[in-house]
C-alpha cells in the first residue's frame, strides 16, 4: 500500500531540493575556486541544507494555507455553530473540499426541509382559519339575525338556533380533533392497550353507521364470515375510531348502491392486516402522497359539504403509528380505494 503524505510535504520537499541543489552547487564552486574540493563537507552542507529548508517551508506553508483555511472555518461557521467548529482545522485540500461540499449539501437540505415544513405551515394555518371560520360565520350569521328581531317568531327562533348549535357542534369537533392530533404528535396521548376481538369492533361499527350508509344504498359488509374470534393487543377506543373514520369516508365519497368490504388478513406470526376497500371514487395519483395531511381533502366543495373536520386520516394515521404500526393507501381513480392497516395480534 502506497504511503500517502501531505500536500505540503510534498511541496516543502521539492522547494527544499531547489535550495539544495543551488546550494550545494554553490559551495561546490566555492571549494573548486579555491582549491579545496571535499564530498564531505558537501554532502554534510547538502543535507544541513535540506533539512533546514524542509521545516522552515513546511512551517511557513502550513502558517500560510491554515491562516487562509481558518477564515473559511470561521466564515462558514456564523451559519452553523456547532457543525465544523468542532472539528479539528485541516490544511489538506482534499478533506477540506469534502468537509465543505457535505456542510453545503447539508445546509442545502436542512434550507429546503426549512422551506418546505414553511410551506406546510401556511398552507396548514390557512386551512384552520377557513376551517373555523366558516361554522363561526354561520353561528354570527343566526345569532344576529335573531338578536335583529327574529327571535319574537318562534318557528323561526326554534330553526336558527337549531342551525347555530350545529355550528357550535362543527366548531366543537374541530377543536377536539386538533387537540388529539396535538397530543399524538407530541406523544402525551396514553394508548390503554388490551386484548379484544377486531371483527366484534368492525361489526359495531358497521351497525352505527348503518343508517347513513343506506342514505346512499351503501352496503356495509365483511369479504366473508369470520366465525371464530380474531384478538388483536392495542388500544380498543383508538382503534374503533380508525375503522369509524376509514368507514365514514368510504360512505362519503362512495358511489351510490356501492359497498365497502373489510377483509382481516394473516401478515406474520405475530401481525395481522385488516383491509377496508370500497368502489367509490377513488383517489387521483398526485394526491396519495397527501392524503394523510390535516386539512387535506381530495374534492374541496364536496368534502365540505359532507361535513366533518378535515382531520380523519391525519387522526387514522397518527392513531395506527402510535401503536408502532403501519398504514397504507392503494386507488385508482373512478374505481375506488383500499386502506390497510397492521395490528398486532394476541398471543
Amino acid at each position: 500500500m502506497a504511503i500517502k503524505f501531505k500536500k505540503t510535504y510534498t511541496f516543502a520537499l521539492k522547494s527544499a531540493g531547489y535550495i539544495t541543489l543551488f546550494s550545494t552547487g554553490f559551495l561546490a564552486l566555492l571549494l573548486v575556486v579555491f582549491h579545496e574540493f571535499s564530498w564531505i563537507i558537501c554532502l554534510i552542507f547538502s543535507v544541513t541544507v535540506a533539512i533546514f529548508s524542509f521545516f522552515v517551508i513546511q512551517y511557513r506553508a502550513e502558517r500560510f494555507i491554515y491562516r487562509r483555511i481558518q477564515k473559511i472555518y470561521d466564515d462558514v461557521t456564523l451559519l452553523e455553530s456547532t457543525s465544523l467548529r468542532n472539528q479539528a482545522i485541516t490544511t489538506d485540500m482534499a478533506t477540506l473540499t469534502r468537509e465543505i461540499k457535505k456542510f453545503a449539501t447539508d445546509k442545502k437540505h436542512e434550507i429546503e426541509g426549512l422551506r418546505v415544513r414553511e410551506e406546510y405551515r401556511r398552507e396548514f394555518m390557512g386551512n384552520v382559519s377557513h376551517e373555523l371560520k366558516t361554522p363561526l360565520f354561520t353561528v354570527q350569521g343566526y345569532l344576529s339575525t335573531l338578536l335583529d328581531g327574529a327571535i319574537d317568531d318562534k318557528k323561526v327562533r326554534k330553526k336558527y338556533l337549531e342551525r347555530a348549535e350545529k355550528g357550535v357542534e362543527r366548531l366543537i369537533y374541530i377543536v377536539e380533533d386538533l387537540d388529539m392530533i396535538s397530543k399524538l404528535e407530541m406523544g402525551d396521548l396514553n394508548l390503554e392497550l388490551s386484548k379484544f376481538n377486531v371483527v366484534e369492533l368492525i361489526q359495531s361499527v358497521f351497525d352505527m353507521l348503518e343508517m347513513k350508509a343506506d342514505k346512499k344504498n351503501i352496503i356495509l359488509m365483511f369479504d366473508r364470515k369470520y366465525s371464530k374470534p380474531i384478538n388483536v393487543f392495542a388500544d380498543k377506543e383508538k382503534i374503533q375510531q380508525v375503522v369509524t373514520n376509514l368507514v365514514m369516508n368510504s360512505v362519503k365519497y362512495g358511489k351510490e348502491n356501492g359497498t365497502t368490504e373489510v377483509t382481516i388478513e394473516d401478515l406474520v406470526d405475530n401481525k395481522l392486516i385488516v383491509r377496508l376497500r370500497d368502489n367509490g371514487e377513488g383517489i387521483e395519483r398526485q394526491n396519495l402522497s397527501r392524503i394523510f395531511e390535516r386539512f387535506f381533502r381530495v374534492d374541496k366543495s364536496g368534502a365540505r359539504s359532507e361535513g366533518g373536520s378535515g382531520l380523519g386520516l391525519s387522526i387514522v394515521k397518527h392513531i395506527i403509528e402510535a401503536h408502532g404500526e403501519k398504514i397504507y393507501v392503494e386507488s385508482e381513480f373512478g374505481k375506488g380505494s383500499e386502506f390497510s392497516f397492521t395490528l398486532e395480534k394476541h398471543k
